[in-house]
């Protein structure tokens, strides 16, 4: 089986639906112990849907804002399943508005979040990767980071900030077999962009070569290929999941 992530354990962050919900789904699909974490209780249905399924999760309450459990979180991991092998950096939020008009704690917020949270989450997490001298980093985070969109410069920063630490990162590391990669996707067809008119998204299609909104599932599969052994010579790149709208 291609992308075998048998015997891994992975954690995943924003996994209570969207796009977080799906690359969980993937990676228990290809025999990884998926950690599902999300605020409150809301990763449990995740978790849930996963061991219906036949694979092994369990959820855990994350607020990716807390210092203290961002820090604690892959020991904790590594306490209860013996190893941490793939972090799924996925939790976001945006709080656009233009420049003229945004409020510093919606700044602070979206970076605190989208940015900051990576940071906390790759240092604990380099701990097991660097005794196991192996692992996978995936960071997600958006075209708009790579081609900017007017009313987002704080989310465009935090998504643009994701690539370059990851780069520095990957330098870093890289001699202990640890790899750390960015997806970038376009517009992906999520509950946020439903909720728009159909008028809308006609008009997003209409500005994307391949003449679709992306999935969930087109970035899952990305984020399986970066975690999986067939991507073991790939280090500080940008995997664009975009369906061509910015090359």
């Amino acid at each position: 089986m291609m992308f075998d992530l048998s015997g891994r354990v992975a954690l995943v962050t924003g996994a209570s639906r969207g796009i977080g919900r799906a690359i969980a789904k993937r990676l228990a699909g290809q025999g990884a112990t998926v950690v599902a974490a999300a605020r409150g209780d809301h990763a449990a249905g995740t978790a849930a849907e996963l061991a219906a399924d036949g694979g092994r999760a369990e959820a855990v309450s994350l607020d990716v804002t807390d210092e203290v459990a961002m820090q604690r979180l892959p020991g904790d991991i590594v306490e209860r399943h013996g190893r941490l092998d793939i972090v799924i950096s996925n939790a976001g939020i945006t709080r656009d508005q233009l420049l003229m008009r945004m409020k510093r704690e919606d700044w602070d917020l979206v970076i605190a979040t989208n940015l900051t949270a990576t940071f906390s989450l790759a240092q604990a997490a380099m701990r097991p990767m660097l005794k196991q001298r192996g692992g996978r980093i995936i960071a997600v985070s958006s075209v708009v980071g790579q081609a900017g969109n007017a009313g987002q410069t704080n989310y465009a920063a935090s998504k643009a900030g994701l690539i370059g630490f990851a780069k520095a990162l990957a330098r870093e590391v890289a001699s202990r077999g640890i790899t750390v990669n960015v997806i970038a996707p376009g517009m992906i067809d999520t509950e946020m962009t439903r909720a728009a008119t159909e008028k809308a998204q006609i008009d997003w299609a209409s500005q994307i070569p391949l003449g679709r909104l992306g999935t969930a599932d087109d970035v899952a599969a990305a984020a399986c290929f970066l975690a999986s052994d067939e991507a073991a010579y790939i280090t500080g790149h940008v995997l664009a999941v975009n369906g061509g709208i910015y090359m």
